[in-house]
C-alpha cells in the first residue's frame, strides 16, 4: 500500500485541501504527517482538524512545540505568529474543541519508525534531522558545507529516513550528494539502491521555499519516492494572511515565489 507523506502546512488550508484532494485522486488512502501543521499561516484550526480527521498519525515539528510551549529562537516574524496562532486556540469557544485541539498537539510524537513502503523497509521518520529531531535543519549545502554533520546524520539512519523543516524537497544520500526532484529524472521518482542510505525531504505543503510555488508532498511505495506538486490557490491564503495584522505580509508575498 502507498503512503503520502506531507510536512510543513504551517496553517495553509488551501494548500492542505488541494493536497489531500490530490492524494485521494491518486487512491492513496495512507496518509502521514511530519510536522508544522501550525505557525505563518491564517488556518491553523482549519489545518490541525483536517489533519486528525485525514492522517494515520502526526509527528511534533518546531512550529508545533513553540504554539503547545514556548517560540524559543524563532525571528520576530515567526515568534509573533506562534502567539497569534495560539490565541486562535485559546478563542475557541467549545471547550470539548479547545480541549482536544490541545491534547491533540501535545500527544504529537518526535519520531516514527514504520514500514511506510509495503514492503518490510524500516523508515525513520522525523521533522527536522534524524540527530534533533525538532529542530535542526538539513541544508542541500551541507553536503559540501558540513559533512561531518551529514556523517553524525547518517550515522543514526539505517537506510532510509524522512524530514520536513527546510521546505526544501529532494534527496540526500550518503555518497554524500543532494538531488533536488529536477536532477532525478523526467519522471520525479526517486529509487532506492540497496547498499546505500537516503534521507528524503519531503518539502512542504503550505510554504515550498525551493523556488515553486506548488504544494510539494511525497508518495512512498516500494522501493522508491514520487516527489508530487500541486497546484492551489495562493491568493486565498495570501489575501488571509494580510487581513490579519499580527501576521508579517511577507508571509503571505513568499508564498507567490515559492521562497
Amino acid at each position: 500500500m502507498p503512503t503520502a507523506v506531507i510536512s510543513d502546512i504551517h496553517g495553509n488550508a488551501a494548500a492542505l485541501r488541494s493536497v489531500l484532494a490530490d492524494i485521494k485522486s491518486r487512491g492513496i488512502q495512507q496518509i502521514v504527517c511530519l510536522g508544522d501543521i501550525v505557525g505563518y499561516g491564517p488556518e491553523p484550526l482549519q489545518c490541525v482538524d483536517l489533519v486528525q480527521e485525514h492522517c494515520q498519525w502526526t509527528l511534533m515539528g518546531n512550529h508545533d512545540f513553540g504554539v503547545l510551549y514556548e517560540p524559543t529562537n524563532f525571528n520576530k516574524v515567526a515568534e509573533d505568529a506562534a502567539y497569534w496562532t495560539r490565541e486562535q486556540f485559546d478563542a475557541e469557544p467549545d471547550d470539548a474543541k479547545r480541549a482536544h485541539r490541545y491534547a491533540f498537539l501535545g500527544s504529537l510524537r518526535v519520531r516514527a519508525v514504520e514500514d511506510l513502503c509495503g514492503d518490510q523497509t524500516p523508515i525513520l521518520a522525523v521533522h527536522a534531522s534524524p540527530r534533533r529531531p525538532i529542530n535542526e535543519y538539513i541544508f542541500p549545502d551541507d553536503v559540501n558545507d558540513a559533512p561531518d554533520k551529514m556523517d553524525a546524520i547518517f550515522d543514526r539512519v539505517d537506510q532510509i529516513a524522512l524530514v520536513g523543516h527546510t521546505h526544501v524537497p529532494g534527496v540526500f544520500s550518503n555518497e554524500p550528494d543532494f538531488y533536488p526532484p529536477s536532477e532525478i529524472g523526467d519522471e520525479p521518482v526517486f529509487r532506492f539502491i540497496a547498499d546505500e542510505k537516503a534521507v528524503i525531504n519531503v518539502g512542504s505543503v503550505g510554504q515550498p521555499r525551493d523556488m515553486n510555488p506548488k504544494a510539494s508532498y511525497v508518495v512512498l511505495s516500494p522501493g522508491q519516492v514520487e516527489f508530487c506538486r500541486v497546484e492551489y490557490d495562493i491568493k486565498e491564503t495570501a489575501d488571509k494572511i494580510k487581513a490579519i495584522p499580527d501576521l508579517n505580509d511577507y508571509l503571505g508575498d513568499r508564498l507567490y515565489e515559492g521562497r
